[in-house]
């Protein structure tokens, strides 16, 4: 068909209704009174509205500019080995960082640590315990949940612990996965290892070595394995944790150490 024909059948009915109304529906030049940047203006409180809908669920969250520093770890805490995607982790390398930066912000003057975690790698969980418990501006621990295997020392870590009423520990052995090589240094790394978290903890808890040991080594309790299931009361029955209590009491007990740490420096000034 000839161009012009061609042409002249786009012209007829309905295609020339269609092309007049895309004429009509296209945006028209911008003027002087509507600068072209407005409309991605527009578009930005939507989007932010959209990304906060998204990625927390509400359309808004409290604004506070706070003197405490809130640290949460959540799921598994991932060390050396990267976990599969579907894992709930908390990276370590990750935490480490922050610990830094609320000890080095003057304006951060005590830190809350929030656990809910089923343990992990454990010189990552040591060493973000030890870390916790080298700060110099207070540190309230909080268990919510679960504070299991490695996540222990990490709760028993700061300044004060709280567990919450439903809360629980477990409390168990070293376990490996993976290649192990079946010889005796083998078995005398693992120990060695388990000396290094049980020290810990009983050096900054109320719980003696050999009572830990004890609940440690139980039989019959848990399926599968052996060690101990904590709950809340019983946590502080045996020394573990301070005081069983939720956020309030977590944040009131933070709020006395801070200002018990400035009547110090205050003196010592």
């Amino acid at each position: 068909m000839p161009n012009q024909q061609f042409n002249d059948f786009l012209n007829r009915p309905p295609f020339a209704s269609t092309a007049v109304n895309s004429k009509e529906s296209q945006p028209q030049s911008p003027t002087d009174d509507s600068p072209p940047s407005e409309a991605p203006a527009q578009e930005d409180p939507k989007k932010k509205l959209l990304d906060s809908i998204t990625q927390l669920g509400q359309t808004n969250v409290p604004q506070l500019e706070s003197n405490i520093y809130c640290m949460t770890i959540i799921g598994q805490v991932e060390g050396h080995i990267q976990l599969p995607p579907q894992n709930k982790t908390t990276k370590y390398e990750h935490l480490i960082p922050q610990l830094v930066a609320a000890e080095q912000n003057s304006k951060i003057e005590g830190v809350l640590v929030i656990l809910n975690t089923v343990g992990g790698d454990v010189e990552a969980g040591l060493a973000i315990a030890e870390m916790v418990s080298s700060l110099s501006k207070p540190v309230v621990t909080l268990v919510l949940g679960g504070g299991h295997s490695i996540g222990v020392p990490i709760a028993v870590a700061g300044s004060y612990s709280f567990i919450a009423e439903t809360a629980t520990m477990t409390i168990h052995p070293i376990r490996l996965t993976g290649l192990v090589i079946g010889v005796p240094q083998t078995f005398e790394y693992l120990d060695k290892m388990q000396d290094r978290v049980v020290s810990f903890i009983s050096r900054h808890s109320n719980v003696s070595e050999e009572k830990f040991r004890e609940l440690m080594t139980r039989t019959g309790e848990l399926t599968r394995d052996i060690g101990t299931n904590v709950i809340g009361v019983d946590a502080v029955k045996y020394g573990l944790i301070d005081e069983v209590g939720g956020l309030g009491s977590a944040l009131k007990k933070l709020n006395e150490l801070i200002k018990a740490q400035k009547g110090e420096e205050s003196v010592l000034q």
